[in-house]
């Protein structure tokens, strides 16, 4: 059995959830999200808990039990309380900014990275311009752009210079050993 399926999901007070058909809709104080399900699992709502059920103990069905109920979870999660993932920016002269709403990266180029952030997302620059928040309430947008700003400049392994995680550990390397 799957255990992540299995496990009931406590929607809190102020959020309200519309199970249509294939179609759930998760509205809470940070926003309102939308997330089409696979038309054989089957979704309850009951008494303010969600439980996701499967049709069989197929490969397939259990497979899809557990990945409905983490992402029934997520949009819980995500309009209730939000996701936020940090960035830590190293290296002499990588810095970011601020324009507005758009981040602006300078990470070594002969031009500075502009990120445009979608709808419901926010940036924050911190630590001057060596920490990035990306915060939100869709959890999957905030790993794709998180993932998208660190592979503008990958942490290499010799100073680590670079955008990283924040509970990223690059593994550094000694580098080449000095004539003798």
């Amino acid at each position: 059995m799957s255990r992540i399926g299995k496990a009931p999901i406590q929607v809190p007070g102020p959020v309200k959830v519309n199970i249509m058909g294939d179609m759930v809709q998760v509205e809470g104080p940070k926003g309102k999200l939308n997330q089409a399900i696979h038309p054989e699992m089957t979704i309850e709502l009951e008494d303010g808990v969600l439980t996701v059920k499967r049709p069989s103990d197929s490969r397939s069905h259990r497979s899809l039990h557990g990945l409905t109920r983490a992402l029934l979870n997520n949009m819980v999660v995500g309009v209730s309380d939000g996701f936020s993932r940090i960035l830590i920016i190293e290296g002499v002269g990588y810095r970011a900014e601020m324009n507005g709403s758009t981040l602006v990266l300078n990470v070594g180029y002969s031009h500075p990275v502009e990120f445009v952030p979608p709808q419901d997302i926010k940036y924050d620059v911190e630590d001057r311009g060596k920490k990035i928040i990306i915060s939100g309430i869709d959890k999957q947008v905030i790993g794709e752009l998180a993932a998208q700003i660190r592979k503008q400049r990958p942490p290499e392994p010799y100073k680590g210079k670079g955008v990283r995680y924040e509970n990223e550990h690059v593994r550094r390397k000694a580098g080449k050993a000095g004539k003798v």
